[in-house]
């Protein structure tokens, strides 16, 4: 049966843009973004209270590399992350530790670091609850510590061994790529 009306089912159909790693690259100056599946997230100044967890874990965890004289490095973002070869997921975690350093650029890390530390502020909640988590995992990193200052807990999940477990503030909390060290959120 004919209706009179015909459908343009190609223009029905509606084209997302798609971004690469280029498209971050081209933002303005003092503009950041994350580039996940070729879909461009933008980014807020982080608070203080964000900035303040993200100098304390760095430091608790490089001082425990460095006794233990250990090889991974701990980088704090600013630090590109790129997490396959598709140039469509470019990410800035709060802190990454890479263990493999031939993953390591004079443009940042290629591939998943060994472990993930994200803050979470108002504006990531989503991201880092699940969009992140999926892609993390997919991505092969072994440990991802999601840190909420405004629920004073910390989400660990250890990839490896299918664990995840929560945490309170103020808890020493077993690092899974580590064995023996313990580190706390305040």
């Amino acid at each position: 049966m004919e209706t009179g009306m015909e459908v343009d089912i190609v223009n029905a159909i509606r084209k997302e843009d798609i971004f690469t790693v280029d498209d971050i690259y081209a933002l303005a100056d003092g503009e950041r973004a994350e580039l996940l599946d070729g879909k461009i997230y933008y980014m807020v100044p982080p608070t203080t209270k964000h900035q303040m967890l993200v100098m304390d874990l760095s430091y608790q965890i490089k001082d425990y590399i460095k006794q233990s004289n250990g090889e991974c490095k701990v980088i704090p973002s600013p630090f590109a992350v790129f997490l396959d070869d598709n140039q469509k997921n470019y990410v800035e975690p709060d802190i990454s530790a890479i263990c493999d350093m031939d993953k390591l650029t004079d443009k940042g890390c290629q591939g998943a670091p060994d472990w993930i530390i994200e803050i979470v502020s108002p504006g990531s909640r989503v991201m880092d609850y699940f969009t992140k988590l999926f892609k993390y995992r997919t991505a092969g990193v072994r440990e991802y510590w999601i840190v909420d200052p405004m629920k004073e807990q910390v989400m660990v999940y250890q990839f490896e061994m299918e664990m995840m477990e929560q945490y309170t503030f103020g808890e020493e909390i077993p690092v899974g790529i580590y064995e023996g060290f313990f580190i706390k959120a305040e």
